[in-house]
């Protein structure tokens, strides 16, 4: 990539001077990949993996090279999909390096969105599989280095009229998606004000006729709907900006989604007003004057703006769960350097430093103790209350508490490597995960918008035919409220959000979810096996209450507080963790 801003995606980097490989054209529909293949040793491990790739449906040749540890693949690239490739070495005994990346996408409002821009992803060479989360306005990729690049993926997203916002390399996913979500936030709640406050008078105007408040001036039909095209046209063309760049970035590929419906149908809804109001005898009844909708189209775009915005607020909180446990990292480590102590931010540790933790800090790498003994609190990952002795040898893990003696610790794994940084990345991924019926959704999302302005044609000539009069107007209300009212917001939003909201309140409860398949079918689980360790409660004891037996000696009045008092008693001087 040739600018200074980087998108959050280390894993994509391509050496300056080079490009990333495509598919090289053959004749005919054939194309040929070339892709590396760890684990071969041998001529017989060659004659494998060309016996499997060739068994491979589509594929028409497979040569594997030992010395490069590469295999070139001819084959049909609308029978044969890199992902059989991949199981098909798999399978065999070897292993194809597979990275995956996840990076924001913008201006995806519905499920067909989802739909549109997994299908662009995964019509990339070398990607393998692709999952877009509309809730987090993300897509995750998995895919092989070298035959995909960010720029390819990137084109692709563009392609369908999305985009991907660049952010800095120093920034995390769970930064970025707040700051996406705050900047979401403040535009929707900036048209809302103008709505609310152009809509309120544009509402009165509407119903002048049916209000009876003394001293009310008397208005001509013209003159009000002179008015309500002034409140109008800037929530029209202004609050409702949003809905006509997602449309026309959508039609200028040959797709809708639900940004078509709505500008579709506010915009005849304004469009009839305006005609009405100038050439009322196009429409009106004879003797009757047309009735005009501008409040029609801008309820519409502000209670579609009011609910994106209600949405954008519930998914900005459920983060709150990963950034909890991203907190329980410290941010900085204090580590010996030239024979001093030196205190560095996290992000500056190296494995094998040496690292110095006081009485009452947190650990802030994985590590081995060199120096010092003491006990370290480790309910965070174990959920044992009892902390646990450890001395020279001993591991640690990043995010427990040293409760009482000096440690130094040699750093194994720092940063993204350590075992906390790898449960958020869990719990990040299990939250942008895709279960079975979030897939299925998908489809049915992407014929659905093209069904319903089918649906919303066939209204709109059924009223005209048969309706009464006037039967334009008619005509076009019922086919407007087909197309509103059609929106399939819930669709891309059901799924998403549930996991989130899900596993993130796990993540708080301590239950870790690997993915969205795992939380859907946790319905099913009718059985649960813990070890003999494992802990269901709070990690740490708390009372709970006390019960006395009231055939006893203390079940008599004032009994309970004796009972307290010589229990009390019996734990003075005690250094039991429970006394």
């Amino acid at each position: 990539m040739t600018d200074n801003k980087v998108i959050n995606c280390s894993a994509l980097h391509v050496p300056p001077g080079a490009s990333a490989p495509v598919p090289e054209e053959m004749p005919g529909k054939e194309a040929r990949w070339t892709f590396p293949v760890e684990g071969m040793s041998c001529a017989s491990c060659v004659a494998r993996v060309e016996k499997a790739l060739s068994r491979v449906e589509g594929v028409s040749g497979a040569s594997v090279n030992l010395a490069t540890k590469t295999a070139t693949v001819t084959a049909d690239p609308e029978r044969t999909r890199m992902a059989s490739l991949v199981s098909a070495i798999h399978d065999s005994g070897y292993k194809v390096p597979v990275q995956r990346t996840e990076f924001p996408v913008e201006g995806m409002t519905c499920a067909s969105c989802v739909a549109r821009v997994g299908k662009a992803l995964l019509s990339v060479p070398g990607v393998l599989s692709g999952s877009v989360n509309l809730a987090t306005q993300s897509a995750t990729v998995e895919f092989l280095p070298g035959m995909a690049d960010m720029e390819a993926l990137r084109a692709a997203i563009e392609g369908v009229g999305y985009s991907v916002p660049e952010v800095g390399p120093e920034e995390d996913p769970v930064s970025r998606q707040e700051r996406m979500q705050r900047e979401e936030e403040r535009s929707l709640l900036a048209r809302l004000r103008v709505g609310l406050f152009l809509g309120v008078p544009l509402f009165l105007l509407a119903h002048w006729e049916m209000i009876a408040v003394p001293g009310q001036m008397p208005l001509s039909s013209f003159t009000i709907a002179l008015l309500q095209l002034v409140l109008a046209t800037p929530i029209q063309f202004y609050v409702g900006s949003r809905f006509y760049r997602g449309a026309y970035a959508t039609a200028a590929h040959g797709t809708t989604d639900m940004n078509t419906l709505v500008a579709l149908g506010t915009t005849v809804a304004y469009t009839y007003s305006v005609i009405a109001t100038f050439f009322p005898g196009l429409f009106a009844v004879p003797g009757a004057v047309p009735h005009v909708y501008y409040e029609t189209s801008a309820a519409i775009i502000v209670l579609v703006l009011l609910g994106r915005y209600f949405e954008s607020r519930a998914k900005g909180r459920t983060s709150e769960a990963v950034k909890k446990l991203i907190g329980l990292a410290p941010k900085s480590a204090r580590v010996i350097r030239d024979g001093g102590e030196v205190d560095i931010s996290l992000e500056e540790v190296s494995a094998g430093e040496r690292v110095v933790v006081r009485p009452g800090e947190k650990i802030p790498v994985d590590g081995i103790v060199e120096e010092g003994a003491s006990s370290v609190d480790e309910s965070m990952m174990t959920g044992e209350p009892v902390p646990k002795d450890k001395g020279a040898g001993d591991a640690v893990t990043g995010g427990t508490m040293n409760v009482d003696g000096r440690l130094v610790v040699r750093a194994t794994r720092v940063g993204k490597d350590t075992a906390l940084s790898r449960i958020v990345q869990m719990v990040q991924e299990a939250q942008g995960s895709k279960p079975p019926i979030g897939r299925l959704a998908d489809v049915i999302a992407s014929w659905f918008v093209p069904a319903v302005m089918g649906v919303a044609l066939l209204t709109f000539a059924i009223w005209w035919a048969f309706g009464p009069q006037p039967r334009l107007t008619y005509a076009m209300l019922s086919s407007i409220s087909v197309l509103i009212i059609a929106c399939p917001c819930a669709l891309g939003l059901a799924t998403p959000t549930s996991i989130m909201v899900g596993t993130g309140k796990g993540a708080e409860l301590g239950i870790l979810i690997r993915s969205g398949a795992a939380l859907e079918t946790a319905h099913k689980v009718d059985t649960v096996v813990l070890d003999k360790t494992g802990t269901v409660t709070r990690g740490r004891p708390e009372y709970a209450g006390i019960r006395v037996a009231p055939d006893g000696p203390f079940g008599g009045e004032g009994g309970e507080q004796e009972l307290l008092r010589l229990a009390s008693s019996a734990e003075t001087g005690s250094e039991h963790p429970l006394a």
